[in-house]
């Protein structure tokens, strides 16, 4: 199988684009597999740290702006339909497949072009621009939510197979739980509340986490925090002028980054954090209650869209970028805290949200388009 996969941006785009070509190269090893993306996202790390080669284009996501920088961005975008059309060429994949975001519009539009037959991945609840444009004439259109059927054109052939991510449950008992928590310096009995605001941290839910340091406000519950690497410098300096010191603190380690996040998310009892479809379906997946706090910039507010599905389903709360304060976000905690059994019955219904072997389910629904296509 040769194969294409367009893939740019963030993590929430590249990673489940990574997750399928593994899949693909597990059933098929002899598939060769290339990625196009652009130079400036997370793709230029991710990708070759993969395994797989990243050929690139100038596209770019526009913005509803009229400025001189934007009717740049647009010839370059228009522009790179040329250049993703060149790199088809040469390959002659067998399938594309877009996995969100801008950089699948020009790909799509050249195998169009081409004749090429292509997939879509959308992760997210609310579907980008990109999968809605290029989902009449897509082979298939893979979703990560049950929720984004309604939303995609009606005449597109939609299947739900969920989205790839790396995060297991670990089904750790409780001794397992105590071990792990020990060797962090974490108290066994106390709720353990996660906090981080994606690879690079969030302001705002910083902020609100220093001040409930700063007031002192977890008297019943600890925290493992994560500032995100750019942010922890600042956040170390903020405490050290009020005479904190950030290693020092009582109930709360704070941290730049969580490298294991797998072990980390598993031994919590709720996870404070945005609201991008990667982080959600880990949620799903271990079975854990949540408090969203959805990213208030995310591109057609998805994220609000994503973390509402939970807090439908009662596994999660959500609280608005605009209202966050330390005074709301520690009143939410202390109020699902209470009762172990509200924590625990949020996390079951989360896990029932969870959609099992994504990877084989998109594998096939890949095989099933290269079929009809012979």
């Amino acid at each position: 199988m040769r194969v294409i996969i367009a893939a740019a941006g963030t993590g929430g785009h590249i990673n489940p684009g990574i997750a399928i070509a593994n899949k693909i190269k597990e059933e098929e090893p002899d598939s060769e597999i290339i990625f196009i993306g652009t130079k400036r996202g997370l793709e230029k790390d991710l990708v070759p740290r993969a395994g797989f080669k990243l050929r690139t284009i100038e596209s770019y996501g526009i913005s509803r702006s009229f400025t001189i920088k934007n009717i740049k961005r647009v010839v370059k975008t228009v522009l790179s339909i040329g250049e993703a059309k060149k790199i088809i060429k040469n390959f002659k994949p067998d399938i594309i497949i877009g996995t969100g975001g801008y950089i699948c519009i020009s790909v799509c539009l050249s195998a169009q072009k081409l004749k090429v037959p292509y997939v879509i991945h959308e992760s997210n609840v609310l579907p980008g621009i990109a999968t809605k444009m290029l989902s009449k004439k897509a082979s298939s259109i893979l979703l990560g939510f049950e929720d984004a059927k309604e939303r995609i054109n009606k005449n597109a052939n939609v299947i739900v197979t969920g989205t790839p991510t790396k995060v297991k449950d670990l089904q750790l008992n409780d001794y397992e739980v105590e071990q792990k928590r020990k060797q962090l310096g974490l108290e066994k009995d106390i709720p353990l509340i996660l906090v981080f605001g994606g690879s690079q941290g969030a302001e705002t839910i910083n902020q609100s986490l220093e001040e409930i340091i700063e007031k002192k406000m977890n008297k019943s519950y600890q925290i493992m925090w994560a500032t995100g690497p750019k942010q922890y410098e600042k956040v170390k300096n903020d405490l050290m002028e009020k005479q904190i010191n950030i290693d020092n603190l009582e109930k709360i380690k704070v941290v730049p980054y969580i490298y294991d996040m797998e072990s980390i998310m598993n031994i919590s009892d709720l996870i404070v954090c945005r609201s991008g479809a990667m982080t959600v379906t880990e949620i799903e997946k271990i079975g854990k209650a949540a408090i969203f706090i959805p990213f208030p910039y995310a591109a057609e507010n998805h994220q609000e869209y994503n973390a509402r599905v939970l807090e439908k389903r009662e596994c999660a709360k959500v609280i608005l970028d605009k209202d966050l304060s330390a005074e709301k976000l520690n009143s939410q905690i202390e109020d699902l805290t209470k009762e172990k059994s509200t924590l625990k019955e949020m996390g079951r219904k989360a896990k029932e949200l969870e959609i099992k072997n994504v990877e084989e389910k998109i594998y096939v629904e890949i095989r099933k388009v290269l079929e009809k296509n012979d």
